[in-house]
């Protein structure tokens, strides 16, 4: 029943302070950290038991780099490989090299300043793929980057394993072998053969070699053997079967990674790539993911719970003058990198403060440093500490970059805008999906045409294929002149932000009066937006898409082309209907009962509509094609001829 009840605390903290966080904007780590804090040294109802809680919950990492490798095929890895080897490697060996220098100037002995610097080197995987994915930041290109930093990081940490117990200097606390860990590393009391000390008795290249097989035997398998297992438990039909296959897949090859001494976390990121164009990738992600989140969630609630407040409040500026000195250099060597490796200005923030931590592996290579004597007991105290507490700042790091850095490091970009040296009689801003095909429309019907977008890499991508486009902001009156908007006759704005849109046309309409405004609206709210300041004519951007692929799907579903045509017409009809007369009941503060009570109205009207022949479908699709049904189906409640003379 203990394990029940500790259970029981574990997720009422989760259930209560993360969705809170969530709703203050924190994001769900911190929610799991300050929920572990509370339970923890505030109330003191769990404690004794988050050690070993904690080295279960680090197996969501392992899971987590299975997921991640399950996103990333073959060929975009290889793509990596620079970022892998020039940047993580770089990372790496220069962070340590720092690190280790300051721990030699505060009277360190080299062999305990090496541990430190490279175990403090590394970052936390667990939170910072979480909040990236969480946020949407992992495929910009300082995601990326980030990414191929902590890949670095885990494959550094079986060096370092290596490495920890040749800097002993006797300071071993005579405690036993080190704690077991989620991912694998350091040893067990009693002797079992874990670790890669299964592998001890054998000499250097034939562990070399056995490592060697186990990769290729994991790869193989992965190609050749899982798919058609995957395919015979699919048949069965049995979800639940599905979901066991799938952790039994990951729980057997951290197993064997751990048999070997590699990263349990490495062995399952390798599978995850290999499976990453198998038929039943999205299958896999769906079953893992659950046990993924909740785990992760386990392992943030532990190190807020484990926050040892007697130490923290015995030195406090110590504490956190170490916790804010280790992030403030690793910041700097990070966005050094950054800089070398040519990051755009917001990216190069992002992977600059989202890796400024140290990660969790600290706590894991701690314990290995102590059992083999590498670093002191009383050191270690300390230093779990700062470790905690730099992640607990993380989140906070990450709201700054995307409150307060993000915003301004996108407006003010280190490109200068193009000189535009051409007129037109149509000028663009903006050229994502929507401005795209305006722009080729006109383009190849021979106008002239000036087009303005913000993003380097779209000008980038539309001057390879022939678009002249140029750079720069177009909320800037300045550029907006340059481009000759005052002697165009049609101004076109196609911005994805809806604000700056409703900005540009806003000022565009008061400065040049006599140009025609044509503005991509968002939803019929902000068409209403747009010709309150001064559009001509506002364009839903998925309206007509949106009705084409209704109109296919009642084809699909059997009506006849012809009538679906015809449906699909008078939809649209009274949906421009119904957006004129819904215009005199929006108000800019929102909508009011009088426009809902429009709005019940025009819904009556349009299921009144719609119903004439529904359920009435007596011609299916033939090989008439696109000929109408007869004139006699009064179904139609249309002529063929009727229909063209409504158009």
């Amino acid at each position: 029943m203990e394990l029940l009840s500790d259970a029981f605390v574990y997720l009422c903290a989760a259930v209560i302070a993360v969705p809170i966080a969530n709703r203050l904007g924190l994001g769900s780590v911190l929610g799991y950290l300050i929920a572990g804090v509370v339970i923890g040294p505030v109330l003191g109802i769990v404690g004794s038991e988050t050690t070993e809680v904690q080295h279960f919950a680090e197996f969501g990492v392992v899971m987590m780099l299975f997921l991640v490798g399950l996103e990333l095929q073959p060929a975009v890895l290889w793509k990596m490989r620079k970022q892998l080897i020039g940047l993580g490697g770089l990372q790496v060996v220069g962070t340590t090299a720092v690190l280790a220098g300051i721990a030699l100037a505060f009277g360190l002995a080299w062999q305990a300043a090496l541990a430190l610097g490279m175990i403090l080197a590394l970052s936390s995987t667990a939170i910072v793929l979480q909040t990236l994915n969480e946020k949407g930041w992992l495929k910009t290109q300082g995601g990326q980057s980030s990414f191929s930093v902590l890949l670095t990081q885990d494959i550094a940490v079986i060096p370092m394993l290596a490495i920890l117990p040749l800097l002993a200097v006797g300071h071993a606390t005579g405690g036993g072998a080190a704690h077991s860990d989620g991912h694998g590393h350091g040893g067990h009391e009693g002797g079992g053969a874990h670790g890669g000390e299964a592998l001890a008795a054998l000499p250097g290249w034939a562990q070399a070699l056995v490592i060697i097989a186990v990769i290729i035997a994991i790869i193989v398998a992965g190609r050749h053997l899982l798919r058609p297992v995957f395919r015979f438990i699919a048949e069965a039909h049995l979800r639940e079967i599905f979901t066991a296959t799938a952790l039994l897949l990951v729980i057997g090859i951290a197993l064997l990674m751990d048999f070997v001494g590699l990263s349990p976390a490495l062995g399952t990121f390798l599978a995850g790539v290999v499976l990453s164009d198998s038929d039943y990738r999205h299958e896999l992600e769906s079953d893992i993911e659950p046990f993924k989140g909740l785990l992760l969630g386990l392992f943030f609630l532990t190190v807020g719970a484990g926050i040892d407040f007697n130490l923290l409040f015995g030195a406090p500026v110590t504490i956190f003058g170490l916790a804010l000195g280790l992030m403030a250099v690793k910041f700097a060597l990070l966005f050094a990198l950054g800089t070398l490796f040519r990051l755009d200005g917001p990216d190069r923030w992002l992977f600059a403060l989202g890796l400024a931590q140290a990660g969790e592996f600290a706590f894991v290579l701690f314990g290995f440093a102590s059992s083999s004597g590498a670093l002191e007991q009383s050191l270690l105290q300390t230093m779990t500490l700062v470790v905690a507490i730099s992640m607990l700042l993380t989140p906070a790091l990450f709201i700054l970059y995307e409150k307060v850095i993000a915003p301004r490091a996108a407006s003010r970009s280190d490109r200068e805008p193009d000189v535009v040296d051409s007129k037109g009689r149509v000028v663009i801003v903006g050229m994502g999906r929507f401005g795209q095909i305006v722009g080729r429309l006109l383009l190849t019907s021979g106008y002239d045409v000036v087009i303005l977008d913000h993003d380097p890499q779209t000008v980038e991508n539309l001057s390879k294929v022939g678009i002249r486009t140029f750079y720069g902001d177009a909320t800037r009156p300045d550029l907006l002149h340059t481009a000759g908007v005052g002697e165009a006759d049609l101004f076109i704005a196609a911005i994805d932000d809806r604000d700056k849109q409703t900005l540009v046309v806003e000022h565009v309409a008061k400065t040049y009066p006599k140009v025609k405004i044509l503005a991509r609206a968002r939803d019929r709210h902000h068409v209403y937006e747009l010709e309150n300041v001064g559009a001509h004519v506002a364009e839903r951007e998925v309206f007509e898409g949106a009705l084409a692929l209704g109109k296919q799907a009642l084809v699909e579903l059997g009506s006849h082309p012809f009538r679906a045509q015809t449906k699909a017409k008078e939809f649209r009809n009274h949906d421009f209907a119904m957006l004129d007369d819904l215009r005199e009941n929006y108000n800019d503060g929102g909508v009011d009962k009088s426009y809902i009570d429009a709005m019940r109205a025009h819904a009556e009207t349009l299921f009144d509509i719609m119903r004439v022949d529904r359920g009435e479908e007596r011609h299916e699709r033939t090989e008439r094609g696109w000929n109408p049904p007869p004139k006699s189906d009064a179904t139609l409640g249309l002529t063929p001829e009727g229909e063209e003379n409504r158009g």
